[in-house]
């Protein structure tokens, strides 16, 4: 609990008072944000604001992570580590994503597809070392099974150790990069994709620290040893968590309109990638659709609106997508939007963690 404390402590003081000093450095280095010609005309005042805001991000919640870890004398864990392994390898694809905008001055940086290859190969190598390390108890950070609020009977090792393999793989690899996509496509408005991200990842913070003190392994009363969870690590889950939830409040106070810094693909990637990371060892995959309920809407209308727009030869459902934009160009002010979409990632969080313990006194 101290180390959970520590860390998300440190992480909100550091990003809450280094932040400034990036904002200069990366102005010095010609780090602006490029705004999109095609977007809302009230954006174009934002063009220049500096960006990649995930680094401060990522460095505060790395710093913070291990010197609690270190304060508190405990040993550092398999599973925060995957979750750190992945917030970095995705924070370093939006990097170069976000450097090459930066140097060409426009709003495409890397293409496409080769930004799902990093994604990829990141969530490649964290799905493949997630079914290592196992523990005195055997429990690897990852189980092969497909999970809800815990693992089902559905294991792709059912179907064979290579078949399953190879579908575990794929299996991650689409939670990854669904989730990291989602965040991205949120990150349009000033403090919209980190306000969400805290709500989303702030449960982890509980279902972590729930999951420890009914762990199966000597967490839980004896009388509730039927109900208990197999999980890997869930107090360090919930310490790395803490450690993100501390840097992105911290962070909102300059990302927050008018923002001073963007997070960037930077940010929004590797933060997008710590969802999934965690969803994944918390053996929470298919909540995330509650728990990440506003990045799934958010999304979702970018895929409607393309679908609907080759189906009709041009026709459109949406006057913008991403959906807040849509109601950007209705008239709401940007704060309008941002805190009602708040309110909604807000309840779709709650709704999930509600689902999470109710699951529970069900048992």
């Amino acid at each position: 609990m101290r180390a959970l404390l520590i860390a998300g402590a440190m992480s909100l003081a550091f990003t809450l008072f280094l932040t400034p000093l990036f904002i200069r450095l990366f102005k010095k280095l010609g780090w602006g944000q490029f705004i999109r010609d095609d977007g809302p005309k009230s954006h174009h005042a934002k063009r220049g604001t500096a960006t990649m805001g995930g680094i401060i991000v990522i460095l505060g919640v790395l710093i913070s992570f291990f010197s609690a870890k270190m304060i508190v004398g405990e040993p550092i864990t398999a599973s925060p580590l995957l979750v750190l392994f992945m917030m970095v390898g995705l924070g370093l694809v939006g990097f170069v994503d976000d450097f090459l905008k930066t140097r060409n001055q426009r709003s495409l940086g890397l293409g496409g597809w080769a930004k799902i290859v990093g994604q990829v190969l990141v969530a490649g190598v964290f799905a493949y070392l997630s079914l290592q390390f196992p523990n005195k108890n055997g429990l690897t950070p990852a189980s092969t099974h497909i999970s809800f609020i815990r693992d089902l009977p559905l294991d792709f090792m059912a179907l064979g150790t290579v078949v399953g393999l190879i579908l575990f793989v794929l299996w991650i690899t689409l939670i990854v990069a669904a989730t990291s996509n989602s965040v991205n496509v949120t990150d349009g408005l000033d403090g919209l994709a980190t306000g969400s991200s805290i709500l989303a990842i702030g449960s982890f913070v509980v279902i972590g620290f729930w999951q420890f003190n009914q762990s199966c392994f000597g967490g839980s009363d004896a009388a509730d040893q039927y109900r208990c969870y197999e999980i890997r690590d869930p107090l360090d889950l919930a310490v790395v968590s803490a450690a993100i939830v501390g840097g992105l409040i911290g962070f909102l106070w300059w990302n927050t309109s008018p923002a001073k810094i963007f997070l960037g693909d930077t940010g929004s990637l590797a933060i997008g990638g710590a969802i999934a990371a965690l969803a994944v060892l918390s053996r929470t995959e298919l909540l995330l659709i509650l728990i990440g309920g506003l990045f799934v809407i958010e999304s979702g209308s970018v895929i409607l609106q393309r679908l609907f727009f080759k189906l009709t030869r041009g026709k459109r459902i949406f006057l913008m997508s991403p959906i807040h934009h849509h109601f950007e160009l209705k008239g709401w002010a940007e704060v309008t939007v941002v805190v009602r979409f708040w309110i909604i990632g807000g309840l779709l969080v709650a709704a999930g963690v509600g689902s999470f313990y109710l699951e529970w006194l069900a048992r």
